[in-house]
């Protein structure tokens, strides 16, 4: 029986028994260190374990240890969510989340199951679904705590029984609301808006520094960062990335945009330097994606690398990495810190303490960790500024550092369109031809045009860096295609229906809808792969009763949109099956580029939720016809970076399509999402990938040492840990992901 079969028989085998409760006590604790405590592995966010157990000479003898199957997706109409998280290990016990977002612990050696925390147990509680990338620990004496959000609450659950800690906030839960301003500040109510946490915070003493994902359309809430007690929920303090008027960064933005606008949130993570007393945040873009006409100005705290004091929340130095953000770049994963070998002004070689951030269009950014300084020279170099649209105002120059060089590509040209087979050349050399190419910082525009670094470039699994200042790091080169449209009223004073409006305001910034668009064009989405559905016939693969259950619950990628009132979800889903025909008609501005139509839900005269005049079409992703990148490969990789000098180590693909493999087509890369860890065992393990696996590769030579196909996606990042002297890999085998099978699993590997 070859490894697959006898991996697979192990699995259904343990299938019989991993659901079942086990009330015996926690095994036996592992020696220091040899936990994974933390999501990252450690404060600083290394993913790096000293552990060496499995190495390159052992790697090759890793099986199958135990299998947990966390009871989700068993059945059709609880299938279509994944996993993302990456677990944590402590004391034995490893904590981690299902795909309906239940927190469970099992014992990490056997992955028998000692509880499960439903936050939907409740039958009156609604589900709203969303990513969940990970959960924090805390203890004090006797009082060890697991932490961890599910739609606008962060949850205290007892880390030893899976109940409730009551005393944290009201009744265990606080809601994630607080601290983002009242209706005097900002001009509008807060409570009814879209929040919710998919990177897990950090813990610095008593207190849970959290960042937060939102919308990002024109009813986005303000991305802020804040502190809570750990004990009490009680918020400590709020670091403001849209500052009001008086604070620093104010006048980068237009007056007043903070009542207007929201973003700039910290959606991708954090990490703690302990001994500094510092947390160190990248941030997203600002709203609303692709323009940025009600927001003139650099835009702080946007697309930045923001230390703070842990203690305070106050802002000790920031670093821009993209500024007025037009293109959707966020800081999409968090900062690594690391310690490398730079020279002194003297040219002396001396050990800095630094701050490691990539970014979605493949930049590696060097920052002194006290400083904020880089460590590798950074130019502003001079971009494209027209033509631009109405009303926007691009920023004439964009930081790019010297070192280490981009890991993704930059600029499209012919030379890099498909040669995959002949017809898949001339169709996409037809969409090249017919739309604007070129710098990474064109203004989007009407025509259309082709960008990389859309979707990364990095993404929000992270990198993995070792003591030796080697960073690696996973990457996207995808070719994304954007085609604003204007959706105001076409000359008549007749403008969107209720629901269409509400569907600008919601929801366009993902989801194109073709000809329900307010400029009644298509936007050429037949030539694409959208990252989001396109919506334009949705009746036609979903009844109104399912669209109705994914906005109220959300899905996959999708957050819930309970938060909107029934009549607006119910006016949201008329407008998709093309059931509204009622138009709402008010005056138009024609000369006020700024101007936008008033929608109901929207009272004449106010700044929120902010209705832009243009809107782009979906995050839509360009692919040939037959669903293959549209570029030439490789699509993936995986890279080391030597961040002492700057310079690569090694870059391979990272994936294969199988089909095109049994045709002698050398791998390619995939697309890829989840992150890598990096052992003292020489190792660098990833999954992430289309073909389901989980690849070990040898850090100094990035070549494949061991590789296992997972019974789901591994769309997660992995995790390494000890228990009673033997050496696990685990990860969350969720799928789903590109269209593939379902899962629910957890799945650990040891030497035999």
């Amino acid at each position: 029986m070859n490894t697959f079969l006898k991996s697979l028989v192990g699995l259904l085998i343990l299938g019989s028994f991993i659901s079942l409760k086990d009330d015996k006590p926690p095994v036996k604790q592992s020696p220091p260190n040899d936990d994974w405590p933390t999501y990252g592995g450690n404060n600083a966010g290394n993913r790096y374990s000293p552990l060496s157990q499995i190495n390159t000479q052992t790697v090759k003898q890793l099986q199958l240890a135990w299998a947990y199957d966390t009871g989700d997706n068993k059945d059709a109409s609880q299938r279509g969510m994944d996993i993302q998280c990456q677990p944590i290990v402590i004391k034995g016990v490893l904590y981690g989340t299902s795909p309906r977002m239940k927190l469970f612990a099992v014992d990490a050696a056997t992955g028998r199951q000692h509880w499960q925390f439903d936050p939907f147990a409740d039958p009156d509680k609604k589900p709203r679904f969303h990513p969940v990338r990970g959960v924090m620990y805390w203890e004090s004496g006797d009082d060890r705590r697991i932490l961890y959000t599910v739609g606008s609450f962060l949850y205290a659950v007892n880390a030893s029984t899976g109940k409730l800690i009551e005393s944290f906030g009201n009744n265990g839960a606080v809601d994630l609301h607080e601290g983002l301003g009242d209706k005097e500040t900002l001009g509008h109510e807060i409570a009814n808006l879209s929040i919710r946490v998919t990177t897990p915070g950090v813990i610095y003493k008593d207190l849970l520094i959290t960042g937060s994902a939102v919308n990002e359309g024109g009813d986005a809430p303000p991305g802020y960062i804040r502190a809570f007690n750990v004990r009490s929920g009680k918020l400590e303090w709020v670091f403001r990335t849209i500052p009001l008027p008086g604070e620093y960064g104010y006048e980068t933005w237009s007056k007043d945009s903070y009542r207007k606008l929201g973003g700039a949130n910290c959606w991708a993570g954090l990490v703690v330097d302990e001994k500094r007393g510092m947390v160190y945040a990248g941030t997203g873009s600002p709203s609303v994606d692709f323009y940025g006409g009600a927001r003139e100005g650099q835009n702080l705290f946007a697309n930045c690398v923001i230390a703070l004091n842990a203690k305070t929340g106050k802002r000790v130095w920031h670093f821009q990495t993209v500024h007025h953000d037009m293109w959707d770049r966020d800081l999409p994963c968090p900062p690594n810190l690391i310690t490398v070998k730079h020279n002194d002004p003297n040219g002396r070689p001396r050990l800095v303490d630094a701050v490691a951030q990539a970014t979605k269009d493949g930049y590696v950014f060097v920052l002194d960790r006290d400083t904020g300084k880089p460590l590798f020279p950074v130019k502003e170099v001079p971009v494209i500024m027209s033509p631009a649209l109405p009303g926007e105002h691009p920023w004439p120059t964009q930081p790019v550092p010297t070192k280490p060089a981009p890991f993704v590509r930059q600029e499209l040209t012919e030379d890099e369109i498909t040669t995959r087979t002949p017809e898949a050349h001339a169709y996409v050399l037809d969409r090249y031809r017919n739309s604007r190419h070129g710098s990474k910082y064109m203004p989007p525009s009407e025509e259309g045009t082709l960008y990389y670094g859309f979707g990364g470039g990095a993404e929000w699994g992270g990198n993995a860096a070792d003591p030796d200042g080697i960073l690696y790091q996973n990457a996207n080169t995808m070719l994304w295609w954007l085609k604003m449209r204007d959706v105001r009223a076409q000359g008549n004073g007749v403008a969107l229906s209720r629901g269409g409006s509400l569907f600008n305001t919601n929801c366009a910034v993902c989801h194109a809808a073709g000809s329900q668009t307010a400029s009644g064009k298509s936007g050429g989405a037949s030539q694409t792969a959208q990252a989001y559905p396109d919506l334009t016939d949705v009746g036609k693969r979903l009844t109104k009763e399912q669209i109705s259950t994914i906005l109220t619950t959300g899905r996959g990628r999708m957050p819930s949109f309970g938060h909107l009132s029934g009549d607006d979800r119910e006016a949201i889903i008329r407008f998709l099956l093309k059931l509204d025909t009622r138009s709402v008609t008010t005056p138009i501005a024609a000369n006020d580029q700024h101007s936008s139509v008033v929608n109901t839900a929207t009272p004449e005269g106010a700044d929120f939720p902010y209705s832009p005049p243009y809107l782009n079409n979906g995050n839509t992703q360009f692919r040939d016809q037959d669903n293959y990148p549209a570029i030439k490969p490789p699509w993936g990789t995986l890279n080391a970076i030597n961040l002492n000098t700057g310079e690569y180590l090694w870059q391979v693909p990272l994936g294969e399509y199988p089909e095109l493999t049994k045709k002698g087509i050398p791998p390619t890369g995939t697309e890829n999402h989840g992150g890598p860890i990096v052992t003292a065992g020489g190792l660098v393990f990833i999954a992430a990938t289309y073909d389901e696996k989980l690849r070990a590769f040898d850090k100094k030579t990035g070549k494949i040492v061991w590789e296992y196909k997972l019974p789901a996606g591994g769309f997660a990042t992995p995790i390494t840990y000890m228990v009673n002297g033997k050496q696990y890999i685990a990860i969350a085998a969720g799928g789903t992901r590109y269209g593939l099978k379902s899962g629910g699993s957890y799945v650990a590997f040891a030497l035999p």
